[in-house]
């Protein structure tokens, strides 16, 4: 285990949610969350999320298992991977500036 830090982990569902199903696995949220904090040290860990109101209970089960939601727009237009990184990207900073800001 690493030595007490305060890392963050910024996670974009939809990339994991494919890497693991490509692999053929089932990924166990909550032994994930304890893997990010034992292993890296993440104290806090984001999950970005496009909002589906049918998907409540995959969101009341991340949020269960340690999780801080972000939810993000649901496109129904194709969008690059370029566009995605991007806006993930921005995204990204928006919230660390808000934080650093407030700090």
């Amino acid at each position: 285990m690493h030595a007490q830090e305060n890392n963050y982990a910024f996670i974009d569902s939809q990339n994991l949610n494919l890497g693991i199903q490509k692999l053929g696995w089932k990924l166990d949220y909550q032994r994930f969350r304890v893997y990010l904090a034992e292993k890296y040290g993440v104290k806090k860990a984001y999950i970005f999320i496009g909002f589906v109101a049918l998907n409540q209970s995959l969101y009341d089960h991340l949020q269960e298992a340690g999780f801080i939601l972000k939810f993000k727009p649901t496109i129904l237009l194709k969008q690059t991977a370029k566009e995605k990184i991007w806006f993930m990207d921005n995204l990204r900073n928006k919230l660390e500036y808000k934080k650093k800001s407030t700090a």
